[in-house]
C-alpha cells in the first residue's frame, strides 16, 4: 500500500513539475515582443493623425506581426473587431446552410453571395490591420486588398438587395441598368481607394486624393441600398406590418453611422494622444459595421424565406446571370490591384535607389 502511494506521490510530483514547465515553453513558443514605439519612429506611411503611440516596429519578421494578434498596440481593436464579426459570420452561414440548398437552389444563390463577401471584407480587413505595418509595400499590398473586399462587399450587397428586399415599383423603374451600374460602381470603389491611396504615397494628401476613395463608395452606397431605403419608405407610408423592416431600418442607420466615423477622426481629433490604443473613431466604425452586418443578415433572411413568390416571379433565372457578373466584376477588381500595386513597387524601388 505504501509503494503505491509513493508512486502515485511520484506521478504527481512529476506532473507538477511539468506543468511548471509550461510558462517556459510559451515563453520559448511565443516570446516577448518588442515594445511598441511612438509617432516619430516609423515612417510617414503609416502614421495616423491624432495617434501618437501604439505603433508597432517596422521590418520584422512575418511571425512577429502575426503574434502581434496577441498584443496590445493601436491596431490590435481594430483587428479582433473584424476578425471575431467574421468568424460570426461564417457561424451563422453554417447554420443556414442546414435550411437552405446552396448549391442547388438558384434562388438561394444571392443569400450565399452576401454571406460571402461580408466574410471576405471583414477578413481582409483583420489582415490589413494586423500586417500592413511590416513594411511599406506591405502596407499598400495589404490595404488594396481591403479596398477589394470592400468592392466585393459593395456588389454582394447590390445582388442581394436587388433580389430580395426590392419592391415591384423599384423594380420597374431601375431593372435594365441596376446591376451593371453596381458591377461598375464596384469596380470602380476598388480603382478610387486604391490609385487615392497611391497618389497620396507619392505626394502630400490632397483633397482630390479623397475624392477618387469618396466619390465611388458615396454612389454605390447610394445605388446598392435604394431597393431598402425604398423599401423603408413605402413600409412607413402605408403602415404595413413587415418583421424584417426594422431590421433593414436598422441595418441601414448604423451603416450610415459607421461611415460618419470612417470619414472624421472622431473622438481622437478631440482627445489626442487619450485614443492611442482604444476609442478611435476607426474602431467605433468596426464594431457598428460589424452589428450593422449583423442586421443585414438577418432582414435578408427573413425576405429569402418570407418573399419568394415575390422575387421568383420578377427574377426568374437572373441569379445565374448575377453569379456570372459578380466573378466578372471581382476578377477586373482583383486585375486593378495587382496593376496598381505594381506601380506602388516601381515607385518604391525608384525612391530607394
Amino acid at each position: 500500500m505504501a509503494t503505491v502511494v509513493m508512486e502515485q506521490i511520484g506521478r504527481l510530483f512529476i506532473n507538477v513539475q511539468q506543468l511548471r514547465q509550461i510558462p517556459q515553453l510559451l515563453e520559448s513558443a511565443f516570446p516577448t515582443l518588442p515594445c511598441t514605439v511612438k509617432l516619430s519612429d516609423v515612417p510617414k506611411v503609416f502614421q495616423e493623425r491624432y495617434i501618437l503611440t501604439g505603433y508597432r516596429q517596422t521590418e520584422q519578421s512575418w511571425r512577429y506581426y502575426f503574434l502581434t494578434l496577441f498584443q496590445r498596440h493601436n491596431e490590435t481593436i481594430n483587428v479582433w473587431t473584424h476578425l471575431l464579426t467574421a468568424l460570426i459570420v461564417l457561424v451563422k452561414c453554417q447554420e443556414i446552410s442546414q435550411t437552405v440548398d446552396f448549391l442547388r437552389d438558384p434562388h438561394a444563390q444571392p443569400l450565399f453571395i452576401i454571406l460571402l463577401t461580408a466574410f471576405i471584407t471583414l477578413s481582409f480587413s483583420a489582415l490589413a490591420h494586423l500586417l500592413s505595418a511590416k513594411s511599406e509595400l506591405s502596407f499598400f499590398t495589404f490595404y488594396f486588398l481591403d479596398y477589394l473586399g470592400v468592392a466585393v462587399y459593395q456588389y454582394g450587397c447590390a445582388v442581394a438587395h436587388y433580389y430580395y428586399v426590392i419592391e415591384e415599383g423599384w423594380h420597374t423603374r431601375v431593372r435594365g441598368f441596376y446591376l451593371p451600374t453596381a458591377a461598375f460602381l464596384s469596380w470602380l470603389t476598388c480603382f478610387g481607394c486604391c490609385y487615392g491611396r497611391y497618389k497620396a504615397s507619392l505626394e502630400k494628401p490632397t483633397f482630390a486624393n479623397k475624392l477618387f476613395q469618396l466619390v465611388p463608395c458615396t454612389l454605390a452606397y447610394c445605388l446598392d441600398n435604394s431597393p431598402v431605403v425604398h423599401r423603408i419608405y413605402s413600409c412607413y407610408q402605408t403602415g404595413c406590418s413587415d418583421p424584417a423592416v426594422p431590421y433593414h431600418f436598422y441595418h441601414t442607420i448604423l451603416f450610415l453611422l459607421s461611415a460618419y466615423f470612417f470619414s472624421f477622426p472622431h473622438p481622437e481629433s478631440m482627445l489626442t494622444g487619450r485614443c492611442d490604443f482604444i476609442g478611435q473613431g476607426h474602431q467605433i466604425f468596426h464594431v457598428l459595421m460589424g452589428v450593422s452586418t449583423f442586421f443585414q443578415i438577418a432582414a435578408l433572411r427573413m425576405d429569402f424565406t418570407e418573399r419568394r413568390p415575390l422575387y421568383e416571379r420578377l427574377h426568374g433565372d437572373l441569379a445565374h446571370d448575377a453569379v456570372a457578373l459578380f466573378i466578372f466584376t471581382n476578377c477586373c477588381s482583383a486585375l486593378t490591384v495587382f496593376y496598381v500595386r505594381k506601380r506602388v513597387k516601381a515607385s518604391l524601388h525608384h525612391k530607394q535607389d
